[in-house]
């Protein structure tokens, strides 16, 4: 909820200034309890957001550790994951290519040395001045390195391709499994999403199942395979479900899942879609690896 880089801080949750002193933080908490309260009428998951915000700076340790850190995830976590690092243990992993968050991650630093060139681009205080395109696309490399963690331990039977290039832009992951041929989309758009004549809805969202349903076209045109469905992937925070099939989707069976259920639907397959196997299966991954060297 606040490790985004498109979050609001536990301050702007709260209606303070980040200088307020500990009794104007104490009445704006109280004031958006009452606000946001769904006894009153208030939003569930905005009354929730503000527990979790007074939980951050409600008290001057709790206060002085977020500011420190900003809100966000250990900072460990903003410098990237590989396929190609070491794996610890002995479980089979899935087989890896490309470098998922790469392409982002490459824009995100480039354009904060245009904004800030001695900048670290990692430091939370840095990433909470940028603007909103620049933690846009912080949010959208880390969501796909969730991602690829999550389809790198299902195991042998699945094999990914990150970044597969759509004409000028990508799929985020690519992924053939015994269950079908998915094209997954993974986001973070900063806040919760409701969805509304099978799109996504949301400050920040455009059209996210929309156009990842054109890159399958175009990379499905471009390779010559066929595509079983398209996965769009959110954090657990900002979804009211964990699994949404969107059943006006025709041509494509298409599902908006959390981050945490992915993994379970890679396994059951997308409602409607076709599995493939045997020959074919050997065919599409002939057809994907050719152009993309292993991670």
């Amino acid at each position: 909820m606040f490790d985004s880089p498109l979050s609001r801080s536990a301050y702007e949750v709260l209606g303070v200034d980040p200088a307020a002193d500990a009794e104007a933080i104490r009445r704006a908490f109280r004031q958006q309890l009452r606000l946001t309260h769904p006894d009153t009428g208030g939003d569930a998951a905005l009354f929730i957001e503000v527990q979790r915000a007074w939980e951050l700076v409600g008290t001057d340790e709790a206060r002085a550790a977020y500011d420190r850190g900003h809100g966000f995830a250990d900072e460990s976590d903003w410098r990237g994951w590989s396929a190609a690092q070491p794996r610890s243990g002995s479980r089979p992993r899935a087989r890896s290519f490309g470098q998922a968050g790469s392409r982002r991650r490459a824009r995100y630093e480039d354009g904060v040395r245009s904004w800030r060139a001695q900048a670290d681009p990692y430091d939370p205080a840095v990433v909470r001045a940028l603007p909103r395109e620049l933690r846009a696309l912080l949010a959208r490399a880390l969501a796909e390195e969730a991602s690829a963690r999550t389809i790198d331990a299902l195991g042998m039977a699945f094999t990914v391709w990150h970044e597969v290039p759509a004409a000028d832009d990508v799929i985020d992951h690519v992924a053939p499994g015994p269950t079908g041929l998915y094209g997954i989309a993974s986001h973070d758009l900063g806040g919760p999403m409701r969805l509304r004549s099978d799109e996504i809805v949301g400050e920040g969202a455009e059209t996210p199942v929309a156009d990842l349903r054109g890159r399958i076209r175009r990379v499905a045109r471009a390779r010559r395979v066929r595509f079983g469905g398209a996965i769009v992937v959110l954090p657990d925070d900002d979804l009211p479900a964990a699994i949404t099939p969107l059943t006006g989707v025709r041509e494509l069976p298409t599902v908006v899942v959390s981050r945490s259920a992915l993994a379970t639907v890679l396994r059951a397959g997308v409602p409607g879609a076709r599995p493939i196997g045997g020959n074919e299966l050997f065919d599409v991954r002939t057809r994907l690896q050719a152009p993309i060297r292993p991670a």
